[in-house]
């Protein structure tokens, strides 16, 4: 049996301990109390743990928060070999704690429920253990084999434990010939983070997953090739070589290569899954509900892409902002545009509604997914969100208690009964309605393009001259 570093991915909801964990699992580093423990933030970091009577080592992928929920933890659940979903003993499961979990069994590894601040007295185990079975998580004693243990960052109770169990765990794996990994098997990496630096050119962060990489190797990654240059460590070490398990930061790819792309070295040839996972993203082109994806990160779309359910023929995918040509393709072929956490300018927005082109963009990304499941059980695409027009803010008035809105309306008509979204440079201020529609003294039921008219909504908002109304379903 080999003894390759496991990747670790530790996920779950904010506020549940998971940095506090990871401090805690630093502590227990025999390599960083010989050499100081300096880190360099690379997206990965390695310790060093006496296991068996021997110097055992474990790579950790950086997984932070909520607010890079779509950015690391999903990047992070696919690279990981073994998980750690901490749930808190005092809080138990919460919304994000379920989007880790499917994002651990949509990944399919092995994982190890850690439930955190055990040494609260007001601490519910049982209870953990309850919710967790409701949410598809049976853990051992109530009916599953997926491993459980208490522990408290504070006081390090059974963190050591702990690490114990994930390399147990890695051990099982392989014994089981579930993992089939060597130093001299064709080289696979991923890459978890990249980067341009002005000084040095292409950074790029990655795990390898499978055969050894050196100093001088020519790689490539989805068609961005390179030669390596440097190896260096999250302890800011320069090496020379790496193998299974380690996460090292790579200079030398010409271009910036895409976050999640697999490595490879130029000489070696084309695995059989890398054949597969081609065949599988032609077959996705071939009928289903025409779709683009686009979210802010890399992270994001990624998250979104795995969690597609079936029917879906996904056209585009990109991060960043919708462009005219986007929605130009998309009215070529027929798709949706659905967006996670993506600005959409008040000129794109006016594109979409002239070319007739879905667009709609989600703050919540259960809430995307959920919607185009509806979507694919029959629902008309109709129902959705749809833009009816598009108003700017010329004047506003004190009328009685309230305040009358002075609208110019640029685009489609602005109707009574409406619902509106105030934006101000491109981003949502809030969500209201309209309760009455005047043009000059005269109550009227809507507004066409080109004309002006005076408003009330409600509830009011934090309008300014200026902003922009967009009129919706």
């Amino acid at each position: 049996m080999n003894t390759f570093a496991p990747v670790v991915s530790v996920l779950g909801h904010v506020d549940h301990g998971k940095t506090t964990l990871l401090d805690a699992i630093r502590k227990t580093n025999v390599a960083g109390r010989e050499h100081g423990g300096i880190t360099q933030k690379i997206g990965t970091s390695s310790i060093e743990i006496m296991h068996d009577g021997a110097k055992r080592k474990i790579t950790f992928v950086d997984t932070p928060g909520h607010e890079t929920f779509a950015n690391m933890r999903s990047r992070g659940a696919k690279v990981a070999d073994i998980a750690i979903l901490v749930v808190s003993a005092v809080d138990s499961v919460m919304p994000q704690t379920k989007e880790s979990i499917q994002l651990i069994q949509a990944a399919g590894i092995s994982y190890i429920v850690a439930v955190t601040k055990a040494d609260l007295p007001e601490k519910d185990v049982e209870k953990v253990k309850r919710e967790l079975s409701q949410a598809n998580v049976l853990v051992e004693g109530y009916g599953g084999d997926v491993p459980v243990i208490e522990v408290s960052a504070k006081t390090g109770h059974n963190v050591k434990e702990l690490l114990d169990l994930v390399l147990l765990l890695w051990e099982m794996k392989q014994t089981t010939d579930t993992v089939h990994v060597s130093a001299e098997a064709p080289f696979e990496a991923v890459v978890i983070e990249s980067r341009l630096d002005p000084k040095v050119g292409s950074r790029a962060s990655i795990v390898v997953k499978n055969g050894t990489l050196k100093v001088k190797d020519e790689v490539v990654a989805e068609g961005v090739t390179g030669k390596i240059r440097a190896l260096m460590t999250d302890t800011g070490a320069s090496v020379q070589e790496v193998t299974v398990g380690d996460g090292v930061e790579v200079l030398g790819f010409e271009k910036v290569p895409t976050v999640g792309s697999i490595v490879k070295k130029k000489n070696e040839t084309q695995t059989a899954s890398e054949a597969n996972s081609s065949s599988t993203q032609a077959e996705m082109h071939e009928g289903g509900l025409p779709l683009m994806l686009c979210a802010d990160t890399q992270g994001g779309l990624e998250a979104l892409v795995a969690s597609l359910p079936e029917g879906i023929n996904l056209m585009r995918q990109k991060t960043g902002e919708i462009s005219e040509a986007d929605i130009l393709y998309a009215k070529s072929v027929g798709s949706i545009i659905l967006t996670f956490n993506v600005k959409l300018r008040n000129d794109i927005i006016q594109m979409a509604r002239t070319e007739k082109v879905l667009v709609k963009n989600y703050t919540i990304i259960y809430e995307l997914l959920d919607e185009l499941k509806e979507v694919m059980e029959g629902k008309r695409l109709a129902e959705m969100e749809q833009i009816f027009g598009v108003a700017q803010l010329l004047a506003t008035f004190p009328f009685e208690k309230t305040t009358v809105l002075g609208l110019k309306v640029i685009d489609g008509r602005v109707a009574k009964g409406d619902k509106i979204r105030l934006m101000r440079d491109d981003e949502p201020i809030g969500e209201s309605s309209i309760v009455s529609v005047r043009q000059g003294k005269e109550t009227v039921s809507k507004v066409e393009s080109g004309q002006e008219c005076g408003i009330l909504i409600s509830p009011l908002l934090d309008f300014r001259v200026g902003d922009v109304i967009l009129s919706h379903s």
